[in-house]
């Protein structure tokens, strides 16, 4: 099993002053990732936006994805915005999060406090906060790139999300947070309801728990039992 956190976020490097963090851009990067370690395929485990790079990759690349368990995501939400219009936020926003400053906290405490109010659990927050921060003599700084805050270039359109669906041959476990962001999504969640007639081996669960479920001890058991019941079904491990 091979962890990462990828280009932008946690302890990895920021791109490239020219370089952009549209979700495609990520592909390259996992095949890459995959040909340094030898694999041939492998299952793919992502999380909000990592489970959206991984069915993306799983559509392009069939035969290197084994199977997808995708976390409180599925696929990017569709959009109805016009290209120009999306192109036009793309380049604002790349521009004005690229000369804003890293946020900066006075104490790890600031980021935690932060977490909670919107909504996480201190555990999750503090969990969240060693991956999130980096101890420098002026604060507790985000190691984050805020690149990663602006819009892609281009957004799928929901014909496109339905295509990237229709191309996956490989079992998908989606596994939702019952408190988690598929409420405040309706275009999403009408993918969702689509995903189970356009994937031919689909299976849905819900779990308790907010966005970051994943990093609840419980969560996390009751994921990892999910997917290996998955892997043990379809012979996968």
């Amino acid at each position: 099993m091979v962890a990462l956190d990828l280009s932008g976020q946690g302890h990895s490097g920021h791109r490239a002053a020219h370089a952009t963090y549209n979700i495609w851009d990520d592909l390259p990067q996992l095949v890459g990732l995959m040909d340094q370690l030898g694999w041939q395929d492998c299952v793919l485990l992502g999380h909000s936006r990592g489970a959206n790079i991984s069915a993306l990759l799983a559509a392009a690349l069939p035969d290197r994805v084994r199977a997808i368990v995708a976390l409180d995501s599925l696929v990017p939400e569709p959009t109805d915005a016009t290209v120009v219009t999306t192109l036009r936020a793309f380049l604002q926003q790349t521009r004005s999060q690229a000369e804003r400053p890293a946020r900066l906290f006075a104490e790890r405490e600031g980021y935690i406090s932060r977490r909670v109010r919107q909504g996480n659990t201190r555990q999750t927050a503090e969990m969240l906060a060693d991956r999130a921060l980096e101890d420098t003599p002026d604060g507790f700084r985000m190691r984050g790139d805020p690149r990663l805050l602006a819009s892609s270039a281009v957004k799928l359109t929901q014909a496109e999300v339905e295509d990237v669906l229709r191309a996956i041959r490989c079992p998908v476990l989606n596994i939702w947070a019952s408190a988690g962001i598929l409420p405040f999504r309706p275009k999403l969640a009408e993918m969702v309801r689509r995903a189970e007639t356009l994937l031919s081996d689909y299976e849905r669960l819900e779990l308790p728990g907010d966005h970051h479920f994943h990093l609840d001890p419980q969560g996390a058991g009751q994921i990892a039992a999910a997917m290996l019941e998955l892997l043990n079904q379809r012979s996968l491990r």
